[in-house]
């Protein structure tokens, strides 16, 4: 089932011995013999497969992944080339465009973003087809609740992008060398409360920038 780069498993496996994880474990091998589970086994830890603990220059945090076929790929709010591009991302797109001036990709495979260096963590890396927050409070939170505290006591400065209250209640876990950007989530049904206008790509590379780091190319 773990299928994740040396690095971060060194840095987790302390959780995976715990018996909350164990027990994730042996709820996931049979959710996915009994129900289609998205993403597949391979991609749960793409996020952290993408990016190395030295390499993140910004965190995106998401809820769970999409729960619908074809969508899920391991990286929040990304979904595969060929798939159209779910509203929360299109509205991502907006805010970039607007913010920093530019043309985006219209792509919705973020992996690009990924290789630069952004975290694209979901809370709950997995959930069974057609029913958003499934895997909601089987043992996911406690593992990514870690991972936030393993980047956010990092030495090096990096920018946190907490989108909605959920996201938000992570920040305590972030030390203060880092940038922490807050704004409402970018759904259509809370995107037109302050994430349109919220400048935080245009804020972020500006710090990145501030502290010696290249810029993300947000296109």
């Amino acid at each position: 089932m773990i299928k994740i780069k040396r690095q971060w498993y060194e840095l987790l496996k302390d959780e995976f011995d715990k018996d909350y994880f164990k027990n994730l474990q042996e709820f996931l091998r049979n959710e996915y013999k009994k129900y289609q589970i998205y993403p597949s086994e391979d991609k749960i830890f793409n996020a952290l497969n993408h990016v190395p603990l030295d390499n993140v220059k910004v965190v995106i945090i998401g809820q769970d992944p999409y729960h619908e076929p074809n969508q899920a790929q391991g990286l929040s709010f990304s979904v595969p080339s060929d798939v159209e591009i779910p509203p929360s991302l299109v509205n991502i797109m907006t805010e970039i465009e607007s913010d920093l001036n530019i043309k985006c990709n219209k792509d919705g495979n973020l992996e690009r973003w990924a290789n630069q260096g952004v975290l694209l963590l979901n809370t709950v890396l997995t959930v069974r087809r057609g029913q958003a927050n499934s895997h909601k409070d089987k043992g996911w939170e406690k593992l990514t609740q870690k991972i936030i505290e393993i980047v956010g006591k990092r030495e090096k400065p990096l920018v946190f992008l907490l989108w909605g209250s959920y996201a938000q209640s992570f920040a305590s876990y972030i030390a203060p060398q880092h940038l922490v950007l807050k704004a409402p989530h970018p759904s259509p049904l809370s995107a037109y409360r302050g994430f349109f206008g919220c400048k935080h790509f245009s804020k972020c590379n500006d710090f990145l920038v501030e502290n010696g780091e290249n810029p993300i190319d947000w296109t």
